[in-house]
């Protein structure tokens, strides 16, 4: 057996395998063997059936397995041996293979057509410098999630006196003439928020009115019209709306008003869990606390895409087997056709100088991501999506349930261990090279990813 290996270019190389008989005949004398003695053939027990009668019967079939398997072998093997870095899998060459008679040949020669990944540098070291954004923590923003907070724990309370913003409840009668109007719409229990009200004018007849007190106002001219507002209010079809029309007379039974919730232990506890904070000094520096974790989150993400765009300016545009490449997507989207290609394989080329860099500073950094490593991830991410609506004491179980639902989605779990690479990568080059550090506004750092877009 011979395995031949030739570069044709910078990043092309061909893979040619000679396999002669002496390479395979045992192979495929002791599938033979194997096979006589589970074959079932017709007038002979198991196991009885001649060897000469099962080699001219299969042994053509036997011979082209047997080749194919110590052919894969031999291929991958030398590739892992010597360490040739390619890209996508070796492919049959279009131009110099032969058609192979397997029953007649005895030797067999084969040659793959190879891309090679280009050679470059992308290894960091603290020469290099990367801005590093810190989201500023401040105050106001402070304030705004603890008044996020406290309307949570909030609740309407009954009051005298409407204010803007109350809501009242009362009933509705129809009137006509100035007097309820015999036969008209009478809606009991109905509820409005005034404030919401498009006419300024009818909105302020609200004002100062208590509850028991009547009063008269124009639904029709408060909601601009809206069928689908009065259809609601009123109770009626949208097609009876004009029969619905005019003032109406609000006999007001109820008055409420939203009051946030006190900051007091039992809202502290409801927020972050039992006895974590004991007073509201506490309760807004550990606030402040998550929410630069979180923003830490932000930061780092940032952090790689900036890292990304340095890296790839400095390594410059590669030079890919571009006709080699084409084949392979060709093959891994034989159902999209050559448009496909064509439209998407100038950003392939650009993810795949990515995806070597990755692999340059994962060997540098000495990164192994465990299943241990994905799961965190996973909570991670899960952790980050429970904030975002307030809730920062879920439980470790539940997050780890939600976790491992995560996994068991294939496409997700692919995704949970790119980013838990990433997050590595980016841990360990923060820690190695200058950072650039600028703080910035929330408002600016959301720009910014604006702007790129």
């Amino acid at each position: 057996m011979e395995v031949k290996f030739e570069k044709t270019g910078n990043v092309n190389a061909e893979v040619t395998i000679t396999i002669n008989k002496e390479d395979y005949a045992a192979r495929v004398e002791k599938a033979l063997k194997d096979y006589r003695k589970k074959a079932n053939i017709p007038g002979f027990r198991p196991g009885q059936a001649p060897m000469g009668m099962l080699k001219k019967r299969f042994g053509t079939e036997v011979t082209v397995e047997e080749v194919n398997k110590l052919l894969s072998e031999q291929l991958y093997g030398y590739i892992r041996e010597n360490n040739v870095n390619i890209l996508g899998e070796p492919l049959p060459s279009e131009e110099k293979n032969k058609d192979i008679d397997f029953a007649n040949q005895e030797t067999f020669t084969f040659v793959f057509d190879v891309a090679l990944a280009p050679e470059f540098d992308a290894k960091l070291s603290k020469k290099d410098k990367v801005d590093y954004y810190t989201i500023a923590v401040t105050d106001e923003m402070v304030d705004q999630q603890v008044q996020m907070y406290a309307s949570r724990g909030g609740e309407y309370k009954k009051v005298d006196e409407y204010q803007a913003k109350d809501m009242v409840k009362g009933t509705l009668r129809q009137l006509e003439n100035g007097a309820v109007k015999e036969g008209g719409v009478v809606v009991e229990g109905a509820v409005m928020l005034p404030e919401y009200m498009k006419n300024e004018d009818e909105k302020k007849k609200f004002e100062g009115k208590k509850s028991g007190e009547k009063m008269v106002f124009n639904p029709a001219a408060a909601y601009d019209n809206n069928e689908t507002e009065l259809s609601s209010m009123l109770k009626v079809q949208k097609d009876q709306l004009a029969d619905a029309a005019g003032d109406y007379e609000l006999e007001i039974s109820e008055i409420t008003r939203f009051a946030p919730a006190a900051l007091t232990q039992e809202l502290f506890d409801q927020v972050l869990g039992k006895d974590k904070v004991k007073s509201e000094e506490e309760f807004r520096a550990t606030i402040k606390e998550d929410m630069q974790k979180q923003f830490k989150n932000d930061s780092q993400f940032k952090f790689m895409v900036d890292l990304r765009k340095y890296l790839t300016g400095r390594v410059g545009e590669l030079q890919f087997p571009d006709e080699m490449l084409k084949r392979i997507m060709r093959l891994n989207n034989a159902d999209k056709g050559e448009k496909f290609v064509e439209d998407n394989f100038e950003g392939s080329k650009k993810e795949l100088t990515w995806h070597l860099i990755k692999e340059q500073l994962t060997d540098q950094f000495g990164i192994k991501v465990e299943q241990a490593d994905v799961l965190e991830t996973a909570k991670k991410l899960t952790r980050i999506q429970f904030a975002q609506y307030g809730m920062n004491n879920v439980p470790e179980e539940m997050l780890a349930q939600y976790a491992q639902e995560m996994l068991k989605d294939r496409q997700q779990a692919e995704n949970l261990v790119y980013r838990a690479v990433e997050d590595k990568i980016a841990e360990a080059a923060a820690a190695l090279v200058k950072l650039e550090q600028k703080e910035v506004s929330l408002e600016d750092f959301n720009k910014m990813f604006q702007d790129a877009e």
